[in-house]
């Protein structure tokens, strides 16, 4: 008769490592593996599990090296014990940074034989751990405004209503902290959804997030614009209007795809700098009525010239908004910001220029007249479409 072997683990993240193991510790004889329970991942790693444990039950049944497998009923580190104890295994396996004192005085108080595998690769393959997948793996999107900044503020939409208009992005490139791409909303969201936003109502899913973000208890006092959360929780091209009042009058969402690969093929950002500590971009702010017509005007311009595909009126829409918000909030250009704009607007190709968020760092989001006249150091933007 072939002898029990058992492995334990979350298997949230269930990766070609996790099988390759499952292949190894097979070899000792018929593999039996205990999976934590939602709870016990929330309890003991502090965030909820990307698949539910029946998910995470079906997917390791389903490894052909698996005999069986088993929700543990225990909690913390060590909570196979009572699964060990049921199904009374000859060996217990571990990979070698799984393995510990106290596991190995468990097995000998028990007589289950303790191996430790080293934690190799299936030949050709790349090595893999759940930990770096969570640090390079997260699908949480991030936003970038392209007019109306501000305009969520009903301290601005108070002198004029309008539109503000966002895309949100695919993280194909590293989303820095404090440079204007949402990341104080992405890292609320984070919070609630590690990994990856839940399938639901896109528009029902920002407020959610909105409203999570502006607790009321929130001692600061600041509301975060609503743009943050509709920019990064509804994919594509996306406008909402704003008069005076926290959340929008209304949404608007366009998904063509020659759109969307239109805006792909003309727009790429440049890293500058995270805004520094301390600083302050309402500083010395000057809104009037007719400096928010103008920014409200813009964003209507820039709209209607993205979807006629027209380079020239989007170009100079995007322009007239960002002097539109410098125009209200002067110390949005901090020290150092006027040099990006007038070395990349020099560029041959570039034809407009603005900072995402509320700006004083972070990157330069340029209008280009193709992807061909993007700057060396451009990253170029992938929007998220419709099931993404």
């Amino acid at each position: 008769m072939a002898k029990k072997v058992f492995v334990s683990g979350c298997y949230d993240l269930l990766h070609s490592g996790h099988v390759e193991f499952f292949r190894q510790a097979s070899a000792y004889g018929d593999l039996y593996v205990g999976i934590g329970s939602d709870a016990t991942i929330l309890d003991y790693k502090h965030h909820k599990t990307v698949y539910s444990e029946q998910e995470r039950l079906f997917m390791v049944k389903s490894i052909r090296y698996v005999k069986d497998a088993f929700i543990n009923a225990g909690s913390g580190v060590m909570d196979f014990v009572p699964t060990v104890d049921f199904l009374k295994p000859d060996i217990l396996v571990v990979n070698e940074d799984g393995g510990s004192e106290e596991k190995k005085r468990f097995c000998e108080e028990r007589g289950i034989e303790y191996v430790v595998l080293s934690r190799d690769p299936h030949e050709g393959l790349e090595a893999r751990s759940s930990t770096s997948l969570k640090k390079v793996g997260s699908r949480i999107p991030t936003r970038l405004d392209l007019a109306g900044t501000w305009i969520d503020q009903p301290y601005v939409s108070c002198f004029a209503p309008g539109w503000a208009i966002t895309i949100s992005l695919e993280p194909t490139f590293e989303v820095r902290e404090r440079c204007g791409l949402s990341t104080s909303t992405r890292n609320v969201i984070k919070k609630i959804w590690p990994y990856q936003l839940p399938n639901m109502d896109p528009e029902m899913l920002a407020k959610l997030v909105f409203c999570f973000e502006n607790d009321p208890e929130r001692s600061d006092g600041i509301v975060s614009g609503a743009q943050d959360s509709i920019g990064i929780c509804v994919p594509g091209l996306c406008r909402h209007y704003y008069d005076n009042r926290f959340w929008p009058d209304k949404i608007e969402t366009c998904y063509d795809e020659n759109v969307l690969s239109w805006l792909e093929e003309h727009l790429c950002m440049i890293p500058m700098f995270p805004r520094r500590p301390g600083c302050s971009v309402v500083a010395g702010k000057d809104i009037t009525e007719a400096k928010v017509r103008a920014l409200a005007s813009a964003a209507e311009r820039c709209w209607d010239a993205i979807l006629a595909r027209d380079l020239d009126a989007f170009a100079g829409a995007y322009r007239a908004s960002f002097e539109a918000q410098v125009a209200m909030f002067p110390a949005m250009i901090q020290p150092g910001v006027q040099e990006y704009i007038d070395m990349y607007s020099a560029q041959p190709g570039v034809l407009a220029w603005k900072m995402p968020g509320a700006g004083g760092g972070g990157y330069l989001a340029l209008v280009c007249a193709s992807r061909s006249a993007f700057p060396p150091a451009a990253i170029p933007l992938t929007i998220r479409r419709p099931g993404m």
